[in-house]
């Protein structure tokens, strides 16, 4: 199977690519690459055998870059919600508008699979004490905003030769080579490795649902694998019911596997995205999908990483690894425009 794999060069890409090499599949990437510059470690298990990557926006692919492709993983958008708040009409601009028009040329290209990586950060400020795939949305953001609008628009296209499948991910963790310190677990994991401790500055008492980078690419694995009729238009939340988790308690989860860490939580916040999510569906209707990590297991992991590369704090706070400092950067030096193109 040929895969084009958008986004290859970020946090979830670099795992996946490799992974999917390893599995027998064709990859090729693309990627505009903002966040070439990150790179925390090498994995001994790649060989450095990385898929080939087109460097190319989004907005600006063609009919040639999907010739003979089987499928399309599309992992290449501005991800996370602060990211998306910076600047909410170019965020519609690529996450939306650019992801449809990636569908349409795939379908018009005859690609038969589309494996879009949504997130549970649709279901925003929860309206139910857990929900699933078929709870109402409800989001907070541009970035979960513009994921819904591109499931619904995709959903439209489905049809036998056509199959878009909605994979609607928890907060990532885990340990990737072009890591991401601006999301929960990671953030925390790295505040007490370089500064041994955690000082919540909220109360922790909202929900996150959380999931490895690792049990994501098997994800959209099978996603790839799967039978037509058992994905088409359909959306699966990914993670496993055992990682949902308030944000204090992953707190003390990681605080529990960096010895000598003090943790501490602060007062209320105003931040009011909360959820609990459902992943009955993912377990019993994606053939071959579970999950094989959990938060102790991650924080665990990245211990083990921080201690074999001697992670300094430094490292740690490089905007190479925060998704909206590289963002600025990248404005603040002219590197790109007002609309996030590369400046000539």
């Amino acid at each position: 199977m040929k895969v084009l794999l958008t986004g290859a060069d970020g946090y979830i890409g670099s795992v996946l690519g490799p992974e999917l090499l390893r599995q027998g599949f064709n990859v090729v990437g693309l990627d505009t690459g903002y966040y070439r510059e990150g790179w925390l470690y090498n994995d001994p298990r790649d060989g450095h055998r990385m898929p080939g990557v087109i460097t190319k926006d989004l907005r600006d692919v063609d009919a040639a870059d999907l010739a003979d492709c089987d499928a399309v993983v599309h992992l290449a958008e501005l991800s996370n919600d602060p990211l998306g708040e910076n600047n909410p009409e170019v965020t519609f601009k690529i996450n939306h508008l650019g992801s449809v028009r990636l569908a349409r040329l795939a379908k018009e290209a005859g690609v038969p699979r589309f494996v879009y990586t949504s997130s549970c950060s649709v279901y925003g400020a929860g309206t139910e004490n857990i929900v699933d795939e078929s709870s109402a949305t409800n989001p907070q953001t541009a970035y979960a905003k513009c994921k819904v609008l591109v499931e619904r628009d995709l959903k439209t296209m489905a049809d036998d030769a056509f199959v878009p499948v909605f994979l609607r991910n928890a907060t990532a963790y885990g340990a990737s080579p072009r890591m991401r310190f601006d999301i929960v677990l990671n953030n925390l994991a790295g505040h007490a490795w370089t500064e041994k401790k955690i000082a919540m500055t909220s109360d922790g008492t909202p929900w996150r649902p959380l999931v490895h980078v690792a049990d994501i690419c098997t994800a959209i694995i099978c996603a790839l694998r799967a039978p037509d009729d058992a994905v088409r238009g359909e959306a699966f939340n990914v993670g496993h019911d055992g990682d949902n988790y308030q944000v204090r308690e992953i707190a003390e989860i990681v605080g529990a596997a960096f010895p000598g860490c003090e943790v501490t939580i602060g007062s209320s916040a105003g931040d009011n995205r909360s959820y609990r999510v459902s992943f009955k569906k993912i377990s019993t209707g994606l053939p071959g999908f579970s999950c094989t990590w959990d938060a102790r297991k991650g924080a665990a992991q990245l211990f083990e990483l921080f201690t074999r590369i001697d992670m300094s704090l430094p490292v740690f706070e490089h905007r190479a690894f925060t998704r909206l400092k590289t963002l600025h950067y990248l404005q603040k030096t002219n590197q790109i425009d007002d609309e996030f193109y590369w400046r000539s």
